[in-house]
């Protein structure tokens, strides 16, 4: 399972996203932040997403 925590990207959130692939971890981050802060999701930011989604 490919997690994703919020905090790791730098935001005061408990949100854990989880997925099987990191394709789907990365639409639901995207998602999430669009919704909980406001952010918009771009190649850049997608790639420092990348490199915090974790094995668990």
């Amino acid at each position: 399972m490919k997690t994703l925590h919020c905090r790791d990207a730098g935001f005061d959130c408990e949100g854990v996203i989880k997925a099987s692939t990191e394709d789907a971890v990365l639409t639901q981050a995207a998602a999430h932040a669009q919704e909980a802060h406001g952010v918009t999701v771009t190649p850049e930011l997608a790639d420092q997403l990348k490199q915090l989604i974790r094995e668990e």
